[in-house]
């Protein structure tokens, strides 16, 4: 192969001072992207929902256009324009178009999308609107490095440059991807964040502006016809390879930011962290693949040893995932600092995904070199490439989470990844040792001795392929169960695991303890239970609005759980109609079989619709309207979570009651700190601004809190509550209530904890969560490891006054509740 000189390679370079302003250019470039690819990726939960789909729709989105960004700036831009030129305009309209989706997004959600009918099918198609959407930006964003390329040279050290160039681009990937997670989001909103990288888009585009005056380019149109040689072997193998290692990367990706989020939690900060370590990674291995082109070794034997090390590689992080990860003596809320565990989160972070991440990096600089032919347009050459790589990329962010993992499980989806890996190594390796000239005598000889090789090349990789792909052990019931608390919590130590199952959106766990309380555990945490603290809180979503309401008939329950919170509205007589939204198909199910005692049997009611579909976009396009919308979502810290409690979600809720309609909606105290909980009840009360408060404490001290907002003002006629539940036809309701302590209409409204009113002082610096900013999810991040509900909940009831307009009943009732609620 050519071993030109470093000023034959790269025209920009060779004027002896512009390298670093061009690493400057792919670093602002790749900050830039990301950035988007974070804000992004908020935009499609609240249009899509909080599931793989929103995922996949974004990573085949995002790859996609960069795939047809690569392919087509090649044959669309001629040679003759200056590539520093082309590449700034690219970046400028990058810059112009990301705005336009801040913006366009919400706008077509409210025209069009908010017209898609909900379930399954309307998930995929608001899906591929929102991919519509999106293609622009994307494809200018893979055109930057074929423009680039266009400065160098067909030959191994021009080609090695892009590798330096795509590991700088990775570097600033990892910075926007930090800084966006970290800062611009946690600290401001998606606008700021959106002119944030808008602006870097711009430095860049100036830059590269400046740079096109002053540095010298020579197109390589005129170059003689005779200089092309064409590359020994079979172009079409490299190809596939690169396809295949993209592929790998991106369901391994899948993978393993699902089972990190087990171990970690899942907020926005471990993703960040996750995304940040991988970039990372293919960083360090793009700059360590350049630098092999600059060897004297054959970039196909490279690119063969680097898919067969990924085969080691991502053995090793499967085993560190399941066997000894998940273990490690870690106590997560040893430290009040969130910053501490960030940095124990990216130790195991580092530790596990590091060794691959490195090998998928250093395939493409390798996959280039593979594939290079003297004289070509190098724009062609890595547009060719970086599309294989983008569309086994895409299949793999698409398959690998939507029917992979929730078809075969996590266990079979790793052992497909290594045996995937193998297959690229022998595409590799066995074409050039067929080719190699043996020296022999005899010519029977060199065919004999090429098969022998073969034959071996073949027992010794398809062997240590079938071992790993053995050694891969299936995800800990404990990991799914118990999550990131695994190793120091031993309340389930003794537990009957009873249920696991991997779903699209989220893996379920059941377990039974042996004094009988039976546990749903939802990726590494429990949701529901049949303990008396959690039936109290699940009971009182529901009876607290059916009892309130003169006469309900219609109820959304928001999240289905253990079927607890709607399965309480079965005993009330007045029910007709029952409508679960839930985004995992799994859940209903799950809880249909394993708490159908708890639940009233409520999953095979004739009265229940189950809708699979995110609540928002339901709530959003239902014309039905309801007489109670009770909501019990997931964490608030997990992500994604955020957009069932803003300002415009509420909104809605508010505008599907009927009147005199109520919502009630769950707030945490655990697991959360005082910032979220403020933000939580102030957007609430935000909407609706006559709302209560009714408290699930535990031994008098806090735990969570149930909060009910009016569709207009209301009163709870204590004299009718009582009647209703004294009644016959209310014999069950009763029964229900009185197995949680509230055998009277008297304890039952002593958990009143205040109003919004009331709560304004202590509210007053609360930040309100909103579609624009879903700052509740950093807030509560930060908060995930603590236990201040007892501070929390005591801060709360400092502003509590007794509610002589809310209650109507007689003086000497209102004297008993007073001192029931208040003391006095």
């Amino acid at each position: 192969m050519d071993e030109n000189n470093l000023e034959g390679d790269l025209s920009i370079i060779s004027s002896g001072s512009y390298f670093p302003f061009v690493m400057v250019l792919f670093f602002g470039s790749g900050c830039a992207a990301l950035i988007y690819e974070i804000i992004w990726f908020q935009l499609l939960q609240l249009v899509i929902g909080s599931s793989a789909v929103s995922l996949g729709v974004l990573l085949a989105t995002y790859m996609g256009g960069m795939c047809l960004g690569s392919i087509a700036l090649p044959r669309i831009v001629s040679e003759k324009f200056h590539p520093l030129r082309v590449y700034a305009l690219i970046e400028l309209g990058i810059g112009i178009i990301g705005i336009g989706v801040l913006y366009g997004i919400p706008y077509i959600n409210e025209l069009y999308v908010s017209n898609v009918e909900h379930g399954l099918s309307g998930i995929f198609m608001r899906g591929l609107v929102c991919a519509i959407c999106l293609l622009p930006p994307t494809f200018l964003m893979g055109a930057t490095l074929p423009a680039i390329a266009r400065w160098t040279k067909s030959t191994p050290k021009g080609i090695s440059w892009l590798g330096f160039f795509y590991g700088g681009n990775i570097v600033g990937a990892v910075f926007g991807c930090l800084i966006a997670g970290f800062y611009l989001l946690r600290v401001h909103d998606m606008a700021i964040a959106t002119y944030a990288a808008a602006a870097i888009n711009t430095v860049v585009a100036l830059i590269g502006l400046i740079l096109a005056s002053l540095a010298p380019y020579q197109t390589s149109i005129n170059e003689p016809v005779q200089d092309k040689v064409e590359n020994s072997g079979r172009p079409w193998t490299v190809y596939v390879v690169i396809a295949l290692s993209g592929l790998c990367a991106l369901g391994a990706e899948v993978i393993w930011a699902r089972l990190l989020s087990l171990m970690l939690g899942a907020t926005v900060y471990t993703f960040s962290i996750i995304l940040a370590v991988f970039l990372v990674g293919l960083g360090i291995g793009s700059s360590i693949g350049s630098g092999i082109l600059r060897l004297n070794i054959r970039p196909r034997i490279a690119l063969g040893f680097c898919q067969f090390f990924l085969v080691i590689t991502i053995s090793y992080a499967a085993y560190m995932l399941t066997n000894s990860i998940p273990y490690w003596p870690i106590d997560p809320s040893m430290s009040a600092s969130p910053w501490y565990n960030f940095q124990l989160d990216l130790l195991r972070c580092v530790w596990a995904l590091l060794p691959a991440a490195c090998f998928w990096g250093a395939s493409f600089p390798l996959a280039l070199g593979a594939a290079t032919q003297k004289g070509q347009d190098p724009g062609k050459l890595v547009g060719g490439v970086y599309a294989a790589n983008t569309v086994g990329a895409i299949i793999g962010a698409v398959v690998f989470s939507m029917v992979v993992v929730p078809k075969i499980g996590t266990q079979q989806a790793q052992r497909l990844l290594i045996g995937l890996s193998a297959v690229s190594a022998l595409l590799m390796f066995l074409p050039p040792l067929w080719q190699m000239k043996e020296k022999c005598s005899m010519e029977t000889n060199n065919v004999f001795a090429r098969g022998v090789a073969l034959v071996v090349i073949l027992l010794i990789v398809t062997g240590l392929t079938t071992g790993f792909i053995w050694c891969v052990d299936e995800v800990p019931w404990g990991l799914i169960a118990q999550g990131r608390f695994l190793p120091t919590n031993s309340v389930y130590d003794n537990s009957n695991p009873l249920y696991k199952g991997e779903g699209m959106n989220a893996s379920i766990a059941i377990s039974e303890l042996p004094s009988g309380v039976r546990s749903f555990h939802v990726s590494g945490k429990v949701v529901a239970s049949n303990d008396p603290q959690d039936m109290k809180l699940q009971l009182m979503l529901g009876h607290l609005p059916a009892l309130f309401h003169p006469k309900p008939r219609s109820i959304l329950v928001v999240g289905c759980g253990a079927g607890v919170t709607a399965g309480s509205f079965i005993p009330h007589p007045d029910v007709e109609r029952i409508v679960i939204c839930e985004i995992e198909p799994l859940i209903p199910k799950t809880a249909g079989e394993y708490f159908a005692k708890e639940n009233n049997y409520v999953i095979d009611d004739p009265r229940v619709e189950i809708i699979y579909d995110d609540a928002r976009h339901y709530i959003l396009t239902t014309d039905e309207k309801f007489d109670i919308i009770t909501s019990d979502p997931i964490h608030p810290w997990v992500k994604g979570a955020a957009a069932l409690y803003t300002k415009e979600y509420f909104n809605l809720c508010k505008q599907r009651l009927n009147k005199g309609g109520i919502a009630t909606q769950w707030v945490p105290l655990y697991e959360s700190n005082t910032e979220a909980v403020k933000s939580e009840l102030a957007t609430f009360f935000e909407v609706f601004t006559e709302g209560t408060i009714w408290g699930n404490d535990y031994n008098g001290e806090g735990y969570d809190v149930v909060l009910l907002g009016y569709a207009q003002a209301a009163t709870i006629d204590v004299n009718e509550l009582q009647q209703r539940l004294y009644s016959e036809e209310y014999s069950e309701v009763q029964r229900s209530l009185s197995t949680i302590g509230f055998g009277s209409a008297l304890n039952l409204l002593s958990k009143y904890a205040g109003r919004g009113q009331d709560l304004q002082p202590w509210l007053e610096d609360a930040i309100i969560n909103t579609d624009r900013n879903l700052r509740l999810q950093y807030l509560a991040g930060m908060g995930l490891n603590l236990y201040d509900e007892r501070n929390i909940y005591q801060n709360m009831l400092d502003y509590i006054q007794f509610p002589e307009d809310l209650f109507i009943t007689t003086d000497e009732f209102k004297d008993e509740l007073s001192r029931a609620i208040i003391g006095w």
